[in-house]
């Protein structure tokens, strides 16, 4: 029987096909088994290097061996004491039985559907079970810093019994149970954002504002009252200083005087005509400082005021010669 050229590379090509489809390669991120007819043959293949299979009848299925991530939808839960809030979550997950995840959720993303119901159930069920102070805190070992300059009540920390970090155990063990039946093994799950509902958050900011202006009021108003008591201290000492002055310059002034009268009393005791002579000088002055040339004075001549000018004799005549 003799074979003709087509015939001989229709079946070197048929072959190279099948070698080459009968063999696969499985790297370090992956886990593969094989399907014959619908059925899975034998276990997974994690080990990386070359591998083979019956070419046209067996079906090869890849699945990530790494962490894979999930990321929540941010959704508004309702907690015990009736607080409006959005919850946003993420966990870590990998596909552990690669034969129960086949059969169960065939490929990742409706394992990432799975676990969108599972985990969003549990949360909203672990959320409506406790207050918000449970949910924001976890440190029962942290105390409020208050200083003297806040306002009552500010400052001071609800206690709680629980904590997020509890509750967020509670989820995840209660979420782990359930994916186990889908070849998932669920590692870590964690509270990403808490924040109240955007309807709530206008109040919320509106009672912050209202309470900060209370604040700045308080300030301003002990700024104020600090501020007379300052002036008010400022005058006193002005009133101290200016008092001390008139007393010390009436006080020197007084040793002047006293001064001045002990030199006159010497002056007086010394001589009759010291006495005269001090009687004339100041009864001088004190026509030069009460009469001007604009003054009429009306007064005997043999009034005391006059007494000098009387008793003044005419300069002697000067000799014709």
């Amino acid at each position: 029987m003799k074979y003709t050229p087509i015939a001989i590379a229709v079946v070197v090509l048929i072959a190279i096909i099948g070698s080459v489809t009968s063999m696969y390669v499985v790297t370090e991120k992956d886990q593969v088994f094989i399907t014959r007819f619908g059925k899975i043959q034998g276990e997974p293949t994690r080990e990386p290097g070359l591998y083979f299979k019956v070419p046209f009848i067996d079906k090869l299925w890849r699945f990530e061996k790494r962490i894979l991530e999930w990321d929540g939808r941010p959704s508004e839960v309702t907690t015990k004491d009736k607080r409006f809030i959005v919850i946003d979550t993420y966990a870590r997950w990998k596909i552990e039985n690669p034969k129960v995840f086949f059969e169960s959720v065939k490929d990742e993303v409706f394992a990432q559907s799975r676990l969108d119901d599972i985990l969003d159930g549990a949360t909203r069920t672990a959320v409506s079970k406790h207050d918000l102070v449970e949910l924001v805190r976890s440190d029962k070992n942290r105390k409020a810093e208050i200083d003297d300059n806040q306002t009552e009540g500010q400052g001071e920390l609800q206690p709680f019994t629980i904590g997020r970090d509890n509750i967020r155990k509670d989820v995840l063990s209660d979420s782990q149970e359930k994916v186990k039946e889908y070849g998932i093994e669920l590692l870590d799950f964690q509270f990403k954002r808490i924040n109240y509902a955007p309807t709530v958050q206008v109040k919320i900011f509106e009672r912050m504002i209202a309470e900060r202006k209370q604040r700045a009021e308080k300030f301003r108003s002990e700024g104020m009252g600090r501020a007379a008591e300052i002036e008010g201290t400022k005058l006193r000492k002005l009133d101290e200083i200016d008092s001390n002055a008139t007393r010390l310059e009436k006080e020197i002034q007084g040793r002047a005087d006293a001064e001045a009268a002990g030199i006159y009393a010497e002056a007086y005791s010394q001589s009759p005509e010291s006495e005269e002579f001090y009687n004339f000088i100041k009864t001088m002055e004190t026509y030069k400082l009460t009469l001007t040339q604009k003054d009429t004075l009306i007064i005997s001549t043999k009034s005391d005021f006059f007494r000098f000018l009387r008793e003044m004799k005419p300069a002697p005549a000067a000799d014709p010669k």
